[in-house]
């Protein structure tokens, strides 16, 4: 355990340097292919989880220490130990041995530190914990800048959308229709022995996550992975049989998949990047689905585009991914107030290219994972501005949302946000 320690320290100092933690992460278990299951599933816990709660843990370490570590690999690595003895149910005296072995690699004389400072927490982390609430920082695990702009925006509602952030994600299916009903498949998965339920007309959450080999009939196309909240949009968007269809910033391709279930329709999946694209191809294989695939960018149509108007566009923009970082906890501590702008200019750019795309009487609908209005209600407000030809529709989502388009994290489903709009004649 002591090496998968280190590894997931490594990792976490690379996602502080600006990496992704998917990324980082991948690369580590493709070079370690030794790995047992277990350590691979301890080594992406570990990682997940200190991220997840690295405000609390940062704080606590260093109320523990005179000053920094020389070795940034001490300094998380000691993240990596109060994370387990806080949040995991391995033995405290263990955890702590197996730190200390883990430093003495490093450093011989390393060990003597590690085992103070996490000596110290178990004798002082009452009071560790109780100084810990003191900071939003630190008694949320966000960066100030986030608690403030979800304060300031859901007032009593910020805190509940900040703790769903910190929870683990479920694990939730969509149900293929043009194999099986969602209540079929639902049977099915029990009689794997796979207990789940139903919360939304195609999504099923899995009690108990297992890897997708497990999943009855995965590999024929009949279920995919995808968040309830996701599942939303091909039903907000209302195909029909026939429609020449966009889906903008497609990848991985779950949304288009999802169209192309409920539909027979001509579908254009476009994304800008090529190796992102591989997904798409992959996922539409598996379904037994068809559909245009484009590389190129959102922004600029005229390099992809033939001139042939769409009946419906999603328009799936990338975002500050704020509604999602349950299941991507690097992105609260790379994230910088200047990004959320940077994201609202961009979708904007996306919104009016896509909008000359759309035929009279057609519908878009604009959407993000994010919880900040700056990129949602907003961008389409001043969009409705200068374009009068324009009408949100103001559509309830599938279960109990209102109206204002906004889905914020919960057990069911992940922080969204949907504006459907109208292309008058």
């Amino acid at each position: 355990m002591q090496l998968i320690q280190l590894e997931a320290a490594r990792i976490i100092i690379s996602v502080f340097e600006g990496r992704n933690l998917n990324q980082v992460l991948s690369e580590s278990l493709r070079q370690h292919t030794a790995y047992t299951a277990q350590e691979r599933g301890a080594l992406q816990d570990l990682c997940y989880g200190t991220l997840r709660h690295y405000g609390k843990l940062a704080f606590m370490r260093d109320q523990l220490m005179d000053h920094p570590a020389r070795d940034p690999l001490i300094q998380y690595l000691l993240l990596i130990a109060l994370y387990q003895l806080e949040f995991t149910k391995a033995g405290q005296y263990v955890i702590v041995d197996q730190a200390v072995s883990a430093a003495k690699r490093l450093n011989p004389r390393s060990g003597g530190l590690i085992n103070a400072v996490l000596r110290n927490f178990l004798r002082q982390r009452e009071s560790l914990l109780l100084a810990a609430e003191s900071e939003d920082a630190s008694r949320y695990s966000y960066p100030q800048w986030w608690v403030d702009a979800l304060k300031k925006q859901y007032g009593e509602k910020a805190q509940g959308i900040l703790a769903a952030g910190n929870q683990h994600p479920p694990m939730t299916l969509r149900v293929n229709v043009r194999h099986t009903s969602t209540s079929e498949y639902l049977a099915l998965l029990e009689a794997h022995g796979i207990a789940a339920r139903i919360v939304a007309p195609e999504a099923l959450i899995v009690q108990d996550p297992v890897g997708v080999e497990r999943l009855p009939k995965f590999a024929e196309g009949w279920v995919s992975v995808q968040d309830a909240g996701a599942q939303y949009a091909a039903h907000l968007l209302q195909v029909s049989q026939g429609m020449r269809v966009l889906d903008a910033c497609s990848a991985p391709g779950g949304k288009a998949a999802h169209l192309l279930e409920m539909a027979d329709i001509e579908l254009l999946a476009l994304d800008k990047e090529e190796q992102r694209l591989t997904r798409v191809r992959e996922n539409l294989q598996r379904l037994g689905l068809k559909a245009q695939v484009v590389c190129g960018d959102a922004a600029t149509p005229n390099d992809w585009w033939d001139g042939k108007p769409f009946q419906r566009i999603l328009a799936d923009v990338p975002c500050s991914a704020s509604g999602v970082v349950r299941r991507h906890p690097d992105i609260k501590w790379l994230r910088r107030p200047a990004d959320i702008d940077s994201f609202a200019r961009q979708q904007a750019q996306i919104l009016e290219a896509l909008w000359a795309l759309l035929d009279n009487g057609g519908r878009l609908l604009y959407c993000t994972c994010s919880v900040f209005a700056r990129e949602n209600q907003q961008v389409i407000d001043r969009f409705l501005v200068k374009h009068p030809e324009a009408a949100q529709v103001m559509t309830t989502l599938i279960a109990d949302v209102a109206i204002s388009g906004q889905l914020l994290p919960d057990e069911q489903h992940d922080g969204f946000f949907y504006a459907l709009l109208h292309k008058h004649h």
